[in-house]
């Protein structure tokens, strides 16, 4: 099977993290008592995907969308409390990679970094890690970052070597719930084609942050610097009747392919934390609140099925109901998961993945709940949305979801 590495632009986000009850009606919540600090998104930004950071280290990548964090919206950068890094299966913790990048995005070497794995929801971790630290009074401002990076994710022998692969997890999930392949292909093109028509109508601008990035030719070897602005993998043209011609990937007899399964991807982003208060003081533009998360665990087995009950559990913490989003960002690791998701929650498809997902657009492991924040940021103000829910599922048996509201 033919895999393609994809680049991610850079994405940067001012978020602050919050109480939802404030933002929403009152018919859409139940009051709770405790007090509640709010907090905000102030900016987001990401990078395109596919493979045109192929060639460029990972740490200058992340670097580029530290330092457009905080640069965006002209905020001092002495005044960042905490920065959280997620990476999957980085050698040695990551850590040096992650604070080496720090301070070359122009960030002071007192201001604290630390890395974090939570699988594929490692870029949604960091925000709700610096969102509570703002929350408990420990920080004012912080950033949570993310990058993905395909090398030490590909050179890891233990990631080669996992006993059962995320592939065969997809399989399961498939035969368990009897999700057809027909089935899956016709979710995964609508995917491509969604994005396909986003990518077209230039609904990914926003998010993106352009990089100049080193680029070596595989056949010539020739080094040269290409601007990465836009997401490389998302194919244009592809069909249910295009799908249905490539090879199971993983069992002779399977469902899965490379056509209806998330493309490995490069990229980072970043989300600026912050209370509502100090917004406005330092006059940071608001552009969205965090208001609370939640991690389940599900068999390993079928891991891919967590967003199904991550979601019910995140809308149960405020009252909420399936009713109340407006749309939702679920992560597509494969077909077969986001669809079982889908069904099982009951919500239509016309509110998931709006602009596609990553089948279409790629999913750099620990970037993608940074990415799905900025994604659905823009959704809101193209859309006139406020309240949107991202999740994915997260490799080992579980599932993550996070609630927000825009205030385009």
């Amino acid at each position: 099977m033919l895999v393609q590495a994809s680049t991610s632009a850079a994405n940067t986000t001012t978020i602050s993290s919050s109480s939802v009850l404030s933002a929403l009606p009152s018919s859409r919540f139940v009051s709770i008592s405790s007090p509640r600090v709010r907090l905000r998104i102030q900016h987001s930004r990401r990078t395109g995907k596919k493979g045109g950071f192929k060639d460029t280290k990972p740490g200058l990548i992340l670097s580029h969308v530290l330092r457009a964090a905080y640069e965006k919206v002209s905020l001092d950068p002495k005044l960042i409390g905490d920065i959280a890094v997620g990476n999957v299966l980085p050698p040695g913790g990551g850590a040096t990679p992650a604070r080496m990048a720090t301070l070359h995005a122009g960030i002071p070497v007192e201001t604290s970094i630390n890395t974090v794995n939570r699988q594929c929801s490692s870029g949604l971790t960091d925000i709700t890690q610096i969102a509570n630290e703002v929350k408990a009074g420990q920080i004012e401002i912080g950033i949570g970052a993310m990058a993905s990076i395909s090398d030490e994710v590909l050179s890891n022998p233990d990631a080669e070597d996992c006993p059962l692969p995320m592939g065969i997890t997809s399989e399961n999930v498939a035969a368990s719930y009897n999700i057809s392949r027909a089935t899956q292909d016709a979710f995964a093109a609508r995917s491509f084609q969604k994005a396909t028509a986003a990518q077209k109508a230039g609904k990914f601008k926003d998010e993106i942050l352009p990089i100049k990035a080193k680029w070596v030719d595989l056949k010539t070897e020739e080094e040269k610097e290409v601007l990465v602005d836009s997401d490389d993998g998302i194919g244009d043209g592809v069909t249910p009747e295009s799908l249905s011609k490539l090879k199971p990937a993983f069992k002779k007899d399977g469902s899965t392919h490379a056509g209806n399964a998330s493309q490995v991807s490069d990229g980072a982003a970043a989300v600026l934390v912050t209370k509502r208060s100090t917004a406005k003081r330092l006059g940071l533009p608001i552009r969205g609140k965090f208001v609370t998360s939640a991690v389940i665990g599900v068999p390993p087995k079928i891991m891919g099925v967590g967003p199904a009950y991550a979601i019910p559990k995140a809308l149960g913490l405020l009252g909420l109901s399936l009713e109340d989003i407006d749309f939702y960002e679920i992560n597509e690791a494969f077909a077969s998961q986001a669809v079982m998701s889908v069904q099982h929650l009951g919500i239509g498809e016309e509110k998931v993945n709006t602009n596609g997902g990553a089948i279409a657009i790629g999913h750099p492991l620990g970037c993608t709940g940074a990415r799905q924040v900025a994604t659905g940021l823009s959704i809101a103000k193209q859309t006139g949305g406020r309240v949107f829910v991202t999740s994915m599922c997260i490799g080992s048996g579980m599932g993550m979801a996070a609630v927000f509201v825009s205030e385009h």
